[in-house]
């Protein structure tokens, strides 16, 4: 354990020296005022992956600056880092939650706001949150006429994860949402809520405050419904768990046959080693997860389906081969897990779509959304029966194609982009 708290003890004074170090030389190339040409056609980014899909004909349509923009209302306090979102259509208006705050870190100041739209172009306020400690995760959920908002605590140490608590407020009408209160474990982080066939699901995890301690705890990710918005409760009765070790942000979708297939990420490490999980349970067993390992880390996925084929929009690692599990086994495990950790930080990043295999249980390349630096948190809006919208978050499309590390200690925006299918 000595050897241990040494080996943590130097990878955080590591980290401490490259925040600041970047903090110092890197914030004042980055920028912070708002730049016209973030908004027009998408041209795509120079790198090198393979598209040899034919799903996305049309492809990326376009793409537009949301926050900051003109559409948004005076009141609306923006910061510099404007990050972890959500988007979902309620009673016949778009509703956008997002965080904003100095940089990707835990931030005290943290605040949460909500706009809404009828055409996503001029958007109203609806209400802020701040409750003096960091904020994530936003999370919408609309079902029976009914709207929520789920939002993380975490604590205030910006290179830490401390998870606080898990609230609620709901939505009454415009400008009018209910006084937050705390639901769940206080260890929980809602990663994913949404509604199919109108049945409402989350998926969640615990053990968080492990995730960057190879040492510690499993963590386990929870798979839940509710009738109230407030209540939550097992899909699978008996069974809120259904995976246990290194997964914490899942996604998940079901096929037409009624099988699960989900992905999630596999940031601490367990017996499969480090990247993504990709999943599937049978639709009579909808609690039995069988999962095969990636390599890959799909950060922040997102999971959907389009004409009976699951898609996946999830962040892409822009080394050599886009592996977070660079196959060091030769390395004692606690070194590989820190030197995983910082070659990742060290990459640029991209916000990709992606297409899941459900036989194979395996991610095919197709297209990489507008962004850069840092980025990934997609929301997805379904506008007909071939487009979505997308909303995401990344630093400047324009200027420098930065490392992941700086991006996060600089301004980051979101953007609407509109894929098509057809």
């Amino acid at each position: 354990m000595a050897a241990w708290d040494n080996v943590m003890k130097y990878f955080s004074a590591l980290m401490t020296v490259l925040f600041i170090s970047f903090s110092i030389l890197g914030l004042s190339a980055c920028g912070c005022g708002d730049d016209d040409d973030d908004r027009g056609e998408s041209s795509g980014d120079d790198d090198t992956a393979d598209n040899d899909d034919d799903d996305l004909q049309g492809g990326l349509i376009s793409y537009t600056r949301v926050v900051p923009s003109d559409g948004l209302p005076d009141s609306i306090e923006l910061k510099n880092a404007n990050n972890n979102l959500d988007v979902v259509r309620h009673e016949g208006r778009v509703f956008l939650a997002f965080r904003t705050a100095r940089n990707h870190f835990a931030d005290k100041n943290a605040i949460v706001h909500v706009v809404s739209s009828a055409d996503e172009q001029s958007w109203d306020f609806e209400s802020s949150f701040t409750m003096g400690t960091d904020l994530r995760e936003p999370r919408l959920l609309s079902f029976d006429g009914m709207l929520f908002l789920y939002i993380s605590l975490l604590g205030e140490n910006a290179l830490d994860f401390e998870p606080q608590g898990l609230v609620v407020t709901q939505y009454n009408g415009p400008e009018d949402w209910t006084e937050t209160q705390n639901i769940l474990d206080d260890n929980f982080i809602a990663w994913r809520t949404k509604t199919i066939d109108g049945v409402p699901y989350m998926l969640a995890y615990t053990g968080g405050e492990s995730v960057y301690d190879p040492e510690g705890g499993a963590m386990e990710v929870h798979w839940l419904t509710t009738e109230d918005g407030y209540e939550w409760e097992p899909v699978v009765p008996g069974q809120p768990v259904v995976m246990e070790g290194g997964c914490s942000e899942t996604d998940f979708e079901f096929l037409d046959n009624g099988d699960l297939v989900a992905v999630c990420r596999n940031e601490k490490g367990d017996e499969d080693g480090w990247g993504s999980k990709i999943c599937r349970a049978p639709a009579n067993d909808l609690g039995a997860w069988e999962c095969v390992p990636d390599k890959k880390k799909y950060d922040s996925p997102l999971v959907f389906k389009h004409n009976s084929e699951i898609y996946l929009i999830g962040r892409r690692n822009l080394n050599i081969n886009g592996h977070y599990d660079l196959g060091w086994n030769h390395l004692p495990e606690a070194i590989r897990f820190l030197m995983y950790e910082l070659d990742y930080w060290t990459h640029q990043k991209r916000t990709t779509l992606w297409r899941v295999d459900p036989t194979a249980l395996s991610v095919k390349f197709i297209v990489d959304l507008p962004s850069r630096g840092d980025t990934c948190f997609p929301g997805l809006i379904k506008l007909d029966d071939s487009s979505y919208a997308v909303y995401n978050y990344s630093s400047p499309l324009t200027g420098p194609d930065l490392i992941w590390v700086k991006g996060q200690l600089g301004p980051t925006y979101i953007y609407r982009s509109v894929l098509d299918f057809e």
